[in-house]
């Protein structure tokens, strides 16, 4: 496997570059929204890879352009340490909470476990059907009904 960290590029950037036992690839999705991967030789991956880092460092330069361009005292604030909450904010955020896990707890015993897995696990539908010996749809559709039925608990 390649051992690169993944890379921030452009949101239009079509491609992907990976690298798998001395075999270079080039990864992207085609017009019929298919991840087509292609084999190609290091002069060509050494070229993409120049391009994205020269692309990485000219949105670098962007950025540090416009954070000093637009440093006010709002901005200043923004990015202080330490955010002042109001005792209010705090206070409903806890509410809201508590109401979210209670609303949690009396979901039926499958929902519950899978919403927990998904929201707070960070698991796909596809490892949670996994898990379970589930497949995808089932999974999701149980995550799908959990939420609205907290959805309508919440707003009682």
């Amino acid at each position: 496997m390649d051992k690169r960290p993944k890379r921030r590029k452009y949101k239009d950037n079509p491609y992907t570059l990976h690298k798998e036992n001395g075999r270079f690839y080039i990864l992207f999705t085609d017009s019929n929204s298919i991840m087509q991967k292609i084999e190609v030789s290091e002069q060509v991956y050494s070229c993409f890879n120049t391009f994205e880092l020269e692309d990485i460092s000219e949105m670098n330069e962007y950025d540090r352009h416009i954070e000093h361009s637009e440093l006010s005292e709002s901005t200043i604030e923004r990015r202080s340490i330490k955010q002042v909450e109001s005792v209010d904010t705090t206070f409903e955020k806890l509410w809201d909470s508590q109401l979210l896990y209670k609303a949690i707890e009396e979901l039926p015993e499958t929902q519950k476990r899978r919403l927990i897995k998904y929201y707070f696990e960070f698991k796909t539908f596809k490892q949670i059907g996994k898990e379970e010996g589930c497949d995808y749809q089932c999974i999701q559709r149980s995550v799908y009904r959990a939420r609205a039925n907290l959805k309508r608990k919440l707003n009682q």
